[in-house]
């Protein structure tokens, strides 16, 4: 078996300048319309949550902090699937959604010279289903008015995410976002380049990583990856590291038990070790 250090020596990524190449006017013209929408429909959001008697500061304030929560998930998520899944020669979503997470992992210092535009881009495009559906809830009580101002506020975070994570490559962010770093209320360097560690396979949540311990405690993402390689035949990571390295750490994964299956299986070896007591076929006296 394959050593876990020994992966590293394995990969084998894509070339940087033409990933590069891959973001055409096309998919600009797209991100530019996204944001637009995007800013449209949470101000028309901010007016009916502001119109409403239904709503109050601590509603608002417990929907921020779990909306921050949820897209700190919600995050990882995504940035497991782009990490994992797929191919930049995919029509459509190859050059539009997996080519920067590809082009991410050989020079992780380009998003730092990305603009407004190339850095939040994607998120606006990705959030617009969830902010349509924020914006039609029905604020007829409490309730609706919660669920509206959560999935507003967790998609404005989502939005924010890629901006949080390109402060985290900065060399010399502004002082003001190096007070949040370092208080951890956004995305700290130190704690992403966890994630940038090949074969990049830990800490995906990069909104602000508070859910990356977590997730990693419950093996969450392997067991994902499990289950979709069960399921399609897929191999994660293939277009990412190269094909040797992605067969190596699927087979270092699956030689490492995750804790809750471990207990299962000794818990089913003690039950089938344990000795049957025989019945005794005497009446009871």
């Amino acid at each position: 078996m394959t050593k876990p250090d020994k992966i590293t020596d394995k990969v084998r990524l894509q070339d940087a300048q033409a990933l590069a190449q891959g973001y055409s006017p096309a998919i600009r013209a797209m991100e530019i319309a996204s944001i637009v929408s995007f800013v449209a429909l949470e101000g028309v959001l901010a007016y009916k949550l502001w119109s409403t008697p239904h709503t109050g500061p601590w509603m608002l304030t417990l929907a921020v902090v779990l909306g921050y929560l949820a897209a700190d998930f919600v995050s990882g998520f995504v940035h497991w699937m782009g990490d994992t899944w797929g191919s930049t020669q995919m029509p459509v979503l190859g050059k539009a959604f997996i080519r920067p997470f590809r082009e991410h992992h050989v020079d992780e210092k380009a998003i730092t010279r990305h603009d407004f535009v190339e850095t939040n881009g994607n998120n606006c495009l990705v959030s617009l289903p969830v902010a349509a559906l924020a914006v039609a809830v029905p604020l007829n009580g409490p309730g609706w008015v919660f669920l509206a101002a959560f999935l507003g506020a967790m998609i404005f975070w989502v939005m924010a995410t890629n901006q949080f994570h390109k402060w985290s490559h900065l060399d010399t962010p502004p002082a003001l976002i190096h007070f949040l770093q370092r208080v951890h209320l956004i995305l700290p360097p130190d704690h992403h380049r966890i994630h940038h560690t090949a074969p990049f396979n830990q800490y995906y949540c990069i909104t602000v990583g508070w859910m990356n311990r977590p997730l990693r405690m419950i093996h969450f993402f392997p067991l994902m990856e499990r289950l979709i390689t069960w399921v399609t035949g897929q191999l994660p990571r293939q277009d990412d590291i190269g094909t040797e390295a992605a067969q190596a750490l699927v087979a270092v994964d699956d030689a490492t038990q995750v804790p809750v299956l471990q207990a299962a299986k000794e818990l089913l070896k003690a039950s089938a070790e344990e000795p049957v007591q025989p019945i005794s076929s005497r009446p009871t006296p």
